[in-house]
């Protein structure tokens, strides 16, 4: 066989060139292997009961996510943390041939099962179900030189214009800011200058909060009468407090006194810097 194609250089030459010919016809269909996984995929449930203490938040919030996550198909183990911030943050950690997407779905479906035994608080806050990774790709400091701006400016300024910009990177599953501080309306109650029957927090709290809800207006439409005489406009009512001297004058049936009569009003971040990082 090998005189054949020796004695033969012109039919050796042709069928080399043809052997070189199927080959690149076939390399545009041949599979592209990838990089295994060598990370397990992690999906995390994230649920903020607000005021709670860690305590609180472990037997009211995570002990019944856990009870309905617990099980999934593919997970080998799981991991909870409850803070004193009210922050319940649950991590399921699959096997390498669980698919990423598939999972998710799984455990968010077995939160919503869950949501009924979850506290109103925090049902109306959300639950949050996302694809994690513990590995950090990166990290990055931002300072102001000259001192011109604040933590809390800088912070706000990340979470407004930086944060979704990184999360719309392809492969990045989410952005942290450590030390995270948010603008926030804080209302600090004088008991000295409550009426004769003193109101409970709670009240307080659910008149602000009826203050400040975003409810449609709705629109005056032209009478079927005299649609010519008659015109079509809507109302923009002013619903959410932008600043203290906006909700100094808020007042209820029930409690028919200005709230700047009980309460002093400040614009301050509605948590202290965090200093450990999440695990």
């Amino acid at each position: 066989m090998v005189d054949f194609f020796i004695h033969r250089p012109v039919f050796s030459t042709v069928c080399a060139l043809l052997i070189i010919l199927a080959g690149a016809v076939c390399i545009p269909t041949l599979p592209i292997a990838q990089f295994p996984n060598l990370a397990p995929p992690q999906v995390a449930v994230t649920a903020v009961y607000t005021g709670a203490s860690a305590q609180t938040v472990e037997s009211a919030v995570t002990t019944p996510l856990e009870q309905q996550v617990n099980g999934a198909e593919g997970m080998k183990y799981i991991t909870s943390s409850s803070d004193n911030n009210g922050i319940s943050q649950i991590t399921a950690t699959f096997d390498l041939n669980r698919d990423p997407d598939l999972a998710a779905v799984d455990i968010e479906n077995r939160v919503n099962t869950a949501s009924g035994r979850l506290p109103t608080a925090v049902k109306q806050v959300g639950v949050t179900v996302a694809k994690t990774s513990q590995n950090f790709v990166f990290g990055v400091a931002v300072f102001s030189p000259d001192g011109r701006y604040s933590t809390l400016f800088m912070s706000n300024y990340l979470d407004v214009y930086v944060r979704d910009s990184l999360k719309r990177v392809p492969g990045v599953a989410d952005v942290l800011i450590f030390g995270e501080r948010k603008y926030s309306m804080r209302l600090w109650l004088d008991p000295c200058a409550w009426p004769a029957a003193p109101s409970p927090p709670t009240m307080w709290s659910a008149l602000s909060r009826s203050r400040t809800s975003k409810s449609p207006p709705g629109k005056s439409v032209p009478s079927p009468h005299f649609p010519a005489s008659s015109s079509r406009s809507a109302s923009a009512p002013s619903g959410v407090f932008l600043n203290p001297a906006s909700s100094r004058t808020s007042s209820s049936r029930a409690m028919p006194m200005a709230l700047s009569s009980a309460c002093a009003m400040s614009v301050a971040p509605n948590s202290a810097p965090k200093t450990t990082a999440p695990t």
